[in-house]
């Protein structure tokens, strides 16, 4: 049977749609962007506490004293980890997602549930939308509106937004058909009808409709971490990356507290605003006996009075306090940045993570205001190559990242490498004494079950493993490579470790495990590997004509090994949301480094420093 070449004919559309649509979806872009930067900045404004305040008094109002104390317990909760401010950027995403989820959802499920035309040819367009594979949302998302918040709202939505249109058309057709030929017959419009007879009456349905969207929202919120958008989900794959459970439980139980806490509002919200539910909770309320206490509910003006005099008080010490962190200023250097902003983007993979909090503080030293993005590999290529960030200081070429090379390099600056070569290898735990070369596994494949634990079959080391080492060493034929990612490789790793089992697995240097566990990296006398890869710089396209003295300093920029796995053991120490604190740290003992990395040109002012008069970076050995 001839191949159907769906995969053409979508990146055709695809394409053509980058092309002449380019422009709907920038505005859409900046709609969502604003949207999100408003409700952010508002979630982020006050003191933790304060807000957390804010969301218990309006749990007291909905649930009663007793869901307000845990509403307040849960969210001191998520404070006390050091996860609030990204708690409220996954809230922010959530909302956002939900609300213009809803502005499309509910008006089509009205309408299919006026029209079965319109519902026959809505039902599979949601069947699709549900079934399809959630992260498949992440492609085109990152296509058309760029990485960050903007491709994870647009992720998010479509996936959730099948719920809201359902619910909405269940509840409207579930209204008795006499109350509404009542209404009919009495004259009223088909609009008052609907107004004031089915939608109340379908609200605590639609309001179901409403707790699953933000619900499936929620669930989204690892995925879109992927994209750079941060908040939980940024912490959540950054823990798997690194195969920290106890990150993981964090931010996984941070994300729980808020699906709960969204999920008894909104169904209360439901009670609240339907007649039907208002009355039955009424009643409910007159029965009820006993501990009163923890069922109390306020009048709504005493609610609303709670929230407003909590507001106001954030509001003022938020004017008050202003921005307590002095740390990061440009004292021991010149101003040279002048504020200029310069976002850079990384892999939480080790030597990324130092290199990038490193960089971020010695710029912010030098003048400049820089945010920092986490991504997975493929969309940080992705938002570099749309200029969404500036540069990245963790690219493996030429061969881990090869695939990724090939598709954008012509979009791309290669500033150099600062670190290499790294090298490649298969690796087994030191624990098995007779196998210390690749030649060693030869008529061994049934001691590892035939099976070499390999990552993301898109990366380079695997395509080089499979075509060309195994095929060197006569093992192609007796051990198949079992493709997974670097998180499954390293949690197979980890578990055979554990049981003193044998296992091979594809490594290389510099990796955290290797100072975790006492590791054997196999010997290739033959050389099949190669050299090894560096460690890249790659920028934007034009960054260095629009910043020559950054791209200077990145050209010149090197570490030695002893320096990174230094600063490496230094953040890993210092835990998560620390990283820069680290970085100060480590740069309190190799205070010799910012001048080195970036000395100030000359006829740039300088404060506590002398003026260096070249713009030529030094090695750093």
């Amino acid at each position: 049977m001839p191949r159907i070449p769906l995969g053409d004919w979508v990146n055709s559309t695809v394409d053509w749609l980058l092309d002449h649509m380019a422009w709907l979806f920038d505005f859409c872009k900046a709609v969502f962007t604003g949207f999100y930067d408003g409700i952010n900045a508002v979630l982020q404004a006050p003191q933790p506490l304060l807000l957390a305040g804010i969301f218990a008094v309006l749990a007291w109002w909905l649930r009663g004293t007793l869901a307000g104390l845990l509403a307040f317990a849960g969210f001191a909760f998520i404070d006390s980890m050091g996860l609030w401010s990204n708690a409220m950027v996954t809230l922010s995403l959530v909302l956002v997602a939900t609300i213009i989820a809803l502005v499309i959802s509910v008006p089509v499920g009205i309408w299919a549930a006026r029209s079965d035309r319109v519902s026959s040819l809505v039902r599979p367009v949601l069947d699709f939308m549900q079934t399809l594979p959630a992260m498949v949302y992440l492609i085109p998302a990152i296509l058309f509106f760029g990485t960050g918040a903007p491709a994870g709202i647009v992720a998010t939505l479509i996936f959730a937004l099948a719920p809201g249109v359902r619910m909405t058309e269940l509840g409207i057709r579930q209204v008795d058909k006499e109350l509404v030929e009542a209404a009919e017959a009495f004259g009223t419009t088909p609009r008052n009808t609907l107004l004031r007879v089915q939608l109340p009456l379908a609200l605590p349905t639609v309001m179901a409709g409403v707790n699953q969207v933000i619900m499936l929202g929620l669930s989204m919120a690892a995925i879109a971490g992927m994209v750079g958008t941060g908040g939980l989900g940024g912490d959540v794959n950054e823990a798997i990356g690194q195969l920290n459970v106890g990150l993981g439980a964090e931010s996984g139980v941070a994300i729980v507290i808020l699906a709960i806490y969204l999920d008894r509002m909104t169904s209360a919200l439901g009670t609240e605003v339907s007649p039907l539910g208002r009355r039955a909770a009424a009643k409910a309320r007159a029965a009820a006996k006993g501990l009163r206490i923890w069922s109390y509910r306020p009048q709504p003006q005493i609610a609303v009075i709670g929230v407003v005099i909590l507001a106001l008080v954030s509001g003022g010490l938020g004017i008050l306090g202003g921005n307590g962190d002095s740390s990061t200023t440009a004292s021991d250097g010149g101003d040279v940045g002048k504020g200029k902003k310069i976002t850079i983007g990384y892999i939480p993979w080790d030597e990324g993570v130092a290199s990038t909090f490193l960089w971020k503080e010695i710029l912010e030293r030098r003048g400049y205001e820089v945010k920092v993005q986490q991504f997975e590999a493929g969309p940080l290529y992705t938002a570099l190559a749309q200029g969404n960030i500036d540069f990245q200081t963790d690219a493996w070429l030429p061969v881990t990242h090869e695939p990724y090379w090939k598709k954008y390099g012509k979009k791309l600056e290669d500033l150099g490498s600062w670190y290499g070569p790294t090298s490649l290898e298969l690796t087994v735990p030191a624990y098995l004494n007779d196998v210390d070369s690749l030649e060693d596994l030869k008529g061994k494949a049934s001691l590892f079950g035939g099976k070499i634990t390999g990552i993301e079959s898109s990366a380079g080391m695997m395509g080089l493993l499979k075509s060309k080492v195994l095929k060197d060493y006569g093992l192609d034929k007796e051990y198949e490579v079992v493709d997974s990612s670097t998180p499954a490789m390293l949690a197979e790793l980890k578990r055979a470790y554990s049981r003193k089992e044998p296992i091979v697995v594809t490594l290389w240097s510099p990796h955290w495990a290797y100072s975790d566990y006492e590791l054997k990296k196999l010997k290739d006398p033959k050389g099949s590997w190669g050299t090894g890869d560096g460690l890249h710089t790659l920028a934007r396209k034009g960054f260095s004509s629009d910043d020559p003295v950054v791209s200077g300093w990145l050209k010149n920029f090197r570490m030695s090994e002893k320096q990174l796995t230094s600063l490496e053991a230094e953040i890993n120490k210092a835990g998560k949301g620390r990283q820069q604190d680290a970085v100060r740290t480590w740069l309190k003992d190799n205070p010799e480094v910012v001048d080195k990395l970036a000395p100030i040109p000359a006829g740039s002012s300088a404060k506590g420093a002398d003026d260096r008069g070249t713009a030529d970076a030094v090695r750093v050995e």
